[in-house]
This record gives structure tokens, C-alpha cells and sequence, in this order.
């Protein structure tokens, strides 16, 4: 981010990601009456809320491939195009509107989400997050920065909203990627950061053009001793 003084400023827009197929909900329902809203929840172990993540996302709403979730008593509801927070206002109004409870408290968490990020860093892998928003160094962060044969100026990144997959190609030499749609990471995002030159020399996928010159002037000479 040579350049970060001119054009790391601005103002910062925080993202709010769409629910997609897969998402794991965690979603509780609260009451005036603490008893009302009982049968609109999940509970884990025998009645009892659990802050086992594991056990969390077994116990959580699975988003299924036609973006609904089943949901206790209300049945099948819709999340396309919702975040968490419209979703957590479909489900109150609904639960006002059909007579269900009065004046709830609805609070829904993603609890899967997670970021892929492979290539020239120190510890590539997957990493869940539990932020609503995180940054694009923050994952790089997670994956011990780049090593030094990581190409700064060209990190990959692929991205899946609502069935449409997005690339793209983000320079970290400046800091115009900071005010880009891709510098806050949504959920599922992959990340490679390809390898400079110097590592695909190293690699043999590219020879030292002194190796070439080399390697061509031994068999042209092999070729004139055969030939006499």
C-alpha cells in the first residue's frame, strides 16, 4: 500500500452479505413471556442452549439449494435476498402478524462462515469468522501473510452471490483496493495468492534463461560432434 495516503482515504462502507445456500442459522426467538417463546426454538442437549459451536451448527438452520429454511411452527420461510437482519425482521413480522407472540425479540448469527485462502502464504487453509465484517488483510492475517515469493500485486479472489460466481484481481501495492466491493470478505470467498517470478523460476516452471542458453548450447554442440 505504497500509496495509502492518497488513496487509502475515504469513507468506509461497511457490507451486509446475503443469506445463500448452505448458510447454518443460528436463530433465537424471545418473548415478553420467556415460556411463549419456546416452541419457535432450537435447543441442542435436552432443553438447554449449548455454546458448543460444533454443536451449534447441528442444531442450526440449514439454508437449503432453494434458499428456505424450515422454522418451527411458521414452516417454510424464504431468505432470498435477505441478510440476517431482514430475515430476523420477515420472522418477527410474521410472528406478530399470524398472532404467534407478541412483541418479540428475534436474533439470527451466521455461524458457518468461513474464508478459503491458499497459495503463497504462510498457512494456507480454510478459517471460520464469527465478525460481521472482516477485511481482506484481516483473512490474509489468519493465514500468517504472505510468504516472500507471494505476488502482491495480483491476489485472486473468487466470490459466489446468489448462483452468479464474481473474480477478481486485487493489487496490494495500492490502496485503491480498499474502497473496492472485494476489501470487506463475505462468506465462502477464496483467496490465492499466486507465486512471483522468482518462485516459478525455482519451481522449474520457467527456466533462468542463463540455464536455457546453456542447455541449448550443449546439445547444438552434441548435435555438430554426431553429425561429422
Amino acid at each position: 500500500m505504497q500509496d495509502i495516503s492518497t488513496e487509502g482515504t475515504g469513507n468506509v462502507n461497511y457490507q451486509s452479505a446475503n443469506i445463500q445456500p448452505n448458510d447454518i442459522l443460528k436463530i433465537t426467538v424471545e418473548s415478553i413471556v420467556p415460556e411463549a417463546a419456546l416452541p419457535y426454538n432450537r435447543f441442542a442437549i435436552q432443553g438447554t442452549p449449548t455454546q458448543n459451536l460444533e454443536l451449534l451448527q447441528i442444531d442450526g438452520y440449514l439454508v437449503s439449494v432453494d434458499n428456505t429454511i424450515s422454522f418451527p411452527v411458521l414452516g417454510e420461510i424464504s431468505t432470498v435476498n435477505k441478510t440476517t437482519k431482514q430475515l430476523e425482521d420477515a420472522i418477527k413480522s410474521q410472528l406478530v402478524a399470524d398472532g404467534h407472540l407478541s412483541n418479540p425479540s428475534v436474533n439470527i448469527r451466521l455461524i458457518n462462515a468461513k474464508v478459503t485462502i491458499l497459495g503463497e502464504v504462510n498457512k494456507p487453509g480454510t478459517y471460520n469468522f464469527t465478525e460481521q465484517n472482516i477485511t481482506i488483510l484481516q483473512a490474509l492475517g489468519y493465514a500468517g501473510d504472505l510468504t516472500i515469493n507471494g505476488l502482491r500485486k495480483d491476489i485472486l479472489m473468487t466470490r459466489e452471490v446468489d448462483g452468479m460466481r464474481k473474480i477478481a484481481h486485487i493489487d496490494l501495492t495500492s490502496a485503491s483496493f480498499m474502497n473496492s466491493e472485494f476489501y470487506f470478505i463475505k462468506p465462502n470467498d477464496v483467496i490465492v495468492v499466486n507465486p512471483n517470478n522468482p518462485r516459478v523460476k525455482n519451481a522449474g516452471f520457467v527456466a533462468n534463461i542463463g540455464t536455457v542458453l546453456t542447455i541449448t548450447s550443449v546439445v547444438l554442440s552434441s548435435i555438430i560432434l554426431l553429425s561429422r
